[in-house]
């Protein structure tokens, strides 16, 4: 069992809450993990990028090399093409349909959706709505896409329920509680979406 994985999208939008969830469950289901971040531009808006490898087996590199990651999971769209260079012929490609235009030159949207839309093993998500009609609020859009996810990355579900518990346990039950909906709400959608 292995999965390489490519977590993407914009300062603020939660990719390190998702990286914590998925070492909590790895960690619970025994798995070996490593990880490599890159969040240095979170203040300002900038570009985040964390490299996470999951396997039943040691681990000797942090980093995916181009043309191996099984998963690319993306919060923002323009991310998820930045990191297609990574991705394997039969990769899978999960990524929220909902832009961070946080630069001047933000390329076309429906340019954008186009090129994603072509993409052979893609989920494409609303997670901002997805998020708010799941769990009532919009700031659990990230824990949307990892439900999205989820079909694709070798962790049992519940181990995935497992961490969410765990990591927002200290925010008490009702924040919890909407972020295991957010979670099941998008893992449904990609059940019934992916092709």
């Amino acid at each position: 069992m292995k999965t390489d994985m490519i977590l993407a999208g914009v300062g603020g939008q939660g990719i390190l809450s998702i990286a914590a969830v998925l070492g909590s469950a790895a960690v619970t289901n025994n798995l070996y993990m490593k990880q490599a971040e890159t969040h240095g531009m979170s203040q300002r808006g900038g570009d985040v990028q964390s490299h996470l490898r999951l396997s039943d087996r040691p681990i000797y590199s942090d980093l995916i090399a181009l043309g191996t990651a099984d998963l690319i999971l993306s919060v923002e769209p323009m991310e998820a093409l930045r990191y297609l260079p990574y991705l394997k012929d039969n990769g899978h490609v999960v990524t929220s349909s909902a832009p961070m235009v946080n630069i001047p030159d933000y390329p076309d949207e429906e340019r954008l959706m186009t090129v994603l839309r072509s993409l052979p093993r893609r989920v494409i998500v609303d997670a901002d709505a997805l998020s708010r009609e799941s769990a009532g609020t919009p700031i659990a859009g990230n824990v949307v896409m990892l439900g999205a996810a989820s079909p694709f990355i070798d962790i049992p579900f519940e181990f995935l329920e497992r961490g969410i518990e765990d990591i927002f346990a200290r925010k008490g039950d009702k924040v919890v509680e909407s972020n295991l909906k957010a979670l099941r709400a998008g893992r449904d959608f990609a059940h019934q979406s992916s092709r």
